[in-house]
């Protein structure tokens, strides 16, 4: 009994330091610059290149040394966390030499004789109008590979002529004993024709020049967040925020005028007793089955659970936002912070659906906790694996190797399910019934036949497109945060309208049960979580009309964005989802209250 007791022991702290360095492995990153980025003169400041792409297609790019680019010998590839390799970046050793406070001109990268095939490949590049991307102590940069000039135009001769960029100009400013600056270009007046498929001996070279400034440190990354603070950008936050705060106005006004109204009549008519006037109340009729429970009552539960779970992470997402702790390239640090939210409350889903169900029934809560693990995962995870095979079949950065796969795969199962199984079991343990304001009759009321403008469709479209309506231009913003070169970084913008959303999801959810149950229908349960998750369904559709508007081409962005997009959209579904119906609930629990019986 003890050498078994001793045994477990040993497991549960062998897990214990495997999570531990698992998730060290997540937080980890890819950084050889010292911990307070101070140098002396002379040091060495660390420089990596990342990787190449295509200017219009934001998911499709490659490592850096997939173009014949000069190369060290051997490559040494810099170790990454998680979220860095999730965000496909792949750093490297190079050969440039940067050394703190000291000028270079016209120094040699390497001379290589370019071949043949190698033309070919730096010539495709450049007709994609590839870039490539560099970290310097910690701060990104980036430069065009070529450019194209067309002959015509120059000298009347059809045609086009390529021209590959064989210098890169490097302006760093300091202040005292750190960097705060890096401008990296590639110089149009060092360049190379390879219109022509032969082989040609190309000469690279480098130049540096280092700059006093007087900005601090602490502001070195304001440069990347200055793009969302101009001007114009800012008069189109404050009209898309007063458009959204108009719209809920207009829709708070027309509850109260039609809705609340009309509800304070139906309930003096049920509290004065007159048989006459108690006819014409059709949601009193329905007392005995409004709060009959769902059907699928696990599959409800999970949804609710994982809906809860979501809802959960993006507020902690938020307060991470908030506290300075997510900030523009911080090299996967979001995908990091998604990754470990996600499996961390995983406790939240496993209770919420734990809890819900237990208040009907006893019996089959474990398979609403089941259900709650793989409701969200599964269709992301048949998603991400498509997508993983194409980018792989590629050879874009975008695939994740087979070792972060395993990675991921154990990181949710040593740290996930236990916490999945764990909210399970607490909801079990505190489960309480279901508080109905009235008995459930024991067979269901027939439901009245429906006009189509009281059926599922059309509410769901009244509430998809209203809510849609409010967030459309920042959702443009967001959209060319994620799917182009323009950084979002107004996390309190964002967290407004994600409440201007989720009030706009309550209120129509609210009044449209209240319709639903003014015809004598029952069956609200299920219709107001579709209701509320209406408005991903238009997300998904501005997405497809942002594709076509954009200059974003061929098969492997298309899958890119087309996966990104439904798993953001399924997402928001599930969370907006919940939120309708618990704000149905708080509703149709608050007017059966109000009822007095009979």
């Amino acid at each position: 009994m003890t050498t078994k007791l001793i045994n477990q022991t040993r497991l549960r702290l062998w897990l214990i330091v495997f999570v531990i360095q698992i998730l060290g492995f997540c937080t980890r990153s890819a950084t050889s610059s010292s911990p307070d980025h101070r140098y002396n003169a002379g040091d060495r400041v660390p420089l990596f290149v990342n990787k190449v792409g295509p200017l219009y297609n934001p998911s499709e790019t490659y490592d850096y040394y997939d173009l014949p680019f000069c190369r060290p010998n051997p490559i040494i590839w810099m170790e990454e966390s998680l979220g860095e390799v999730i965000n496909g970046d792949r750093l490297a050793s190079t050969l440039y030499e940067l050394k703190f406070k000291e000028d270079k001109t016209g120094a040699m990268l390497c001379q290589k004789k370019l071949k043949r095939d190698e033309v070919v490949r730096f010539r495709k590049a450049i007709v994609d109008e590839f870039y490539f991307q560099m970290y310097f102590d910690d701060l990104p940069l980036w430069g065009y590979i070529g450019k194209i000039e067309d002959q015509e135009l120059i000298l009347g001769v059809k045609g086009n002529k390529y021209y590959l960029f064989t210098h890169v100009q490097f302006d760093v400013l300091y202040n005292d004993n750190r960097v705060i600056e890096i401008r990296g270009f590639s110089d149009p007046t060092h360049m190379v024709d390879i219109t022509d498929d032969v082989e040609i001996n190309v000469k690279f070279t480098y130049s540096v020049s280092w700059n006093a400034t007087l900005a601090h440190f602490q502001t070195r990354m304001d440069k990347y967040t200055r793009a969302s603070s101009l001007p114009t950008n800012r008069k189109i936050h404050w009209f898309s925020f007063i458009n959204s705060i108009i719209i809920i106005l207009l829709l708070m006004g027309l509850l109260m005028l039609l809705f609340m109204r009309r509800l304070k009549n139906d309930l003096r008519k049920c509290s004065s007793g007159d048989e006459e006037e108690d006819k014409e109340v059709g949601w009193k009729y329905i007392h005995g089955d409004v709060f009959r429970h769902p059907q699928n009552i696990s599959l409800f539960s999970a949804l609710l659970g994982v809906g809860n779970q979501l809802l959960t992470m993006v507020c902690f997402i938020f307060l991470l936002a908030f506290l300075g702790v997510l900030y523009p390239y911080n090299r996967g640090l979001l995908c990091t912070s998604l990754v470990i939210l996600y499996c961390l409350t995983s406790a939240v889903a496993g209770y919420t659906a734990s809890s819900f169900h237990n208040q009907f029934s006893d019996a089959g809560w474990e398979r609403s906790v089941r259900l709650a693990g793989i409701l969200y995962l599964g269709p992301l995870f048949v998603t991400m694996s498509i997508l993983n095979t194409v980018a792989a079949s590629y050879g874009a950065t975008a695939a994740l190797p087979f070792g972060s796969i395993v990675v991921i795969l154990l990181i949710y199962t040593f740290l996930g399910l236990p916490l999945l199984a764990l909210g399970g079991i607490i909801g079990y343990k505190f489960r309480s019934e279901f508080q109905a304001p009235s008995a459930v009759k024991k067979y269901p009321r027939e439901i009245p036949r429906l006009r189509w403008y009281q059926k599922t469709p059309c509410q769901m479209f009244l509430v998809g497109l209203l809510s849609f309506s409010a967030i459309a231009v920042e959702l443009h913003h967001l959209y060319a945060s994620l799917w182009g070169y323009k950084i979002y970084t107004l996390p309190s913008i964002l967290f407004v309208m994600f409440i201007i959303l989720t009030v706009l999801t309550a209120i129509l959810g609210v009044g449209l049960t209240y319709i639903q149950l003014s015809v004598e229908d029952h069956e609200w349960w299920w219709r107001s979580l579709f209701r509320g998750g209406s408005t991903a369904i238009f997300m998904f559709a501005y997405g497809i009309y942002f594709y076509v508007r954009s200059n974003m081409s061929g098969f492997l962005q298309l899958s890119l964005f087309l996966g990104y997009n439904a798993s953001i959209c399924y997402t928001f579904f599930l969370i907006l989802s919940t939120i309708s119906f618990h704000a149905s609930l708080i509703f149709v629990r608050k007017i059966y209250r109000a009822v007095k019986s009979e």
